[in-house]
């Protein structure tokens, strides 16, 4: 059996979750031998070619680096040349064919941040949310050439608070994923774990979110409004539009709570009033209480300042 130490790993990941994992491979002292990760890309209104977070480690821990747009055959005989032991994937982005995933001896392991067979797919900590779960948590699974089906090496739990946005429940699952994977890899290579199937008849999937995906339906229920502003917290941010001056300006809501409880005289879904001083607006079932907002192209305010600014926004209805 191989020593830990000595295990020659390949580490492809993009995100700020994968960058954490990468990070405690490193402090554990465990060989990585190359670092893979998703080409640079534009970021911002101003477009700035920016490198992920797992690039920038690797730059300041100066290890080899590759960033392919596709794993041609060239690339694919690039890691075989490389002679990795493991594989270890993290939110990389990119789906890898069954050829890169049978080169390492112990094969290629990926840490995903659900309890597979649950939100299978690339977005699972803001479909968690999305669906109200008090639960998630952090799967080792062995890769195959599907999207989240590999049988299930490890797996821990963890509670999802009510008001527990995205960036806190990343900030957890990065934790516990590094955790369980240190924990995980030298009962693997030993062969003191094993692998069991995922039941995949319990499996549900999750979707890339896009900007659009933000706007907020008044018709849902106030609970599941505030679901969305969880999961989207960190992006794209939740956001409506508002008829002002004959011209549809988007709002974007910064901070928010809601009451499943609707007032005693309820309004239309959409509508903007004042509730036990507190700015609200209704749904179909309970109101959001606006903390903080934004109308495009200004700053963020808070709802009474942005109510002074724009008295008229009281009574409008939003789209």
């Amino acid at each position: 059996m191989k020593n830990v130490a000595e295990l020659r790993i390949i580490f492809m990941g993009t995100s700020s979750l994968a960058m954490e994992v990468l990070n405690s491979l490193i402090r554990e002292k465990y060989d990585v031998i190359a670092v893979y990760t998703q080409p640079d890309k534009k970021v911002g209104r101003r477009e700035e070619i920016t490198g992920s977070p797992v690039k920038n480690l690797a730059e300041q821990k100066k290890l080899s680096l590759f960033q392919p747009n596709s794993f041609d055959e060239n690339e694919i005989l690039n890691i075989k040349k490389l002679r990795p032991d493991l594989i270890i994937v993290v939110a990389y982005g990119k789906i890898l064919s069954g050829e890169v995933l049978g080169i390492p001896s112990f094969g290629s392991l990926n840490v995903h941040a659900s309890l597979l067979p649950k939100y299978r797919g690339a977005s699972p900590i803001q479909s968690a949310i999305l669906s109200g779960e008090n639960k998630t948590g952090v799967t080792i699974m062995l890769m195959d050439e599907g999207i989240d089906t590999g049988d299930i090496i490890s797996q821990k739990e963890i509670d999802v608070d009510p008001e527990d946005t995205t960036e806190i429940i990343t900030e957890k699952v990065s934790k516990l994923g590094t955790e369980l994977l240190i924990e995980t890899v030298p009962l693997w290579v030993g062969g003191k774990i094993k692998s069991r199937r995922q039941d995949h008849s319990q499996a549900t999937f999750c979707k890339i979110i896009k900007k659009e995906d933000g706007l907020i339906n008044w018709e849902d229920e106030a609970g599941v409004i505030y679901n969305k502003y969880r999961a989207f917290y960190l992006w794209p941010g939740v956001f409506s539009f508002w008829e002002k001056n004959g011209k549809s300006t988007r709002i974007k809501f910064h901070k928010l709570s809601y009451d499943k409880n609707d007032p005693e005289s309820k309004r239309n879904a959409g509508e903007v009033f004042k509730h036990d001083n507190e700015v609200c607006i209704q749904s179909s079932r309970g109101i959001i209480i606006l903390k903080e907002i934004q109308i495009e192209g200004k700053s963020i305010a808070s709802a009474d300042e942005f109510i002074n600014g724009y008295p008229e926004f009281l009574g409008s209805v939003l789209k």
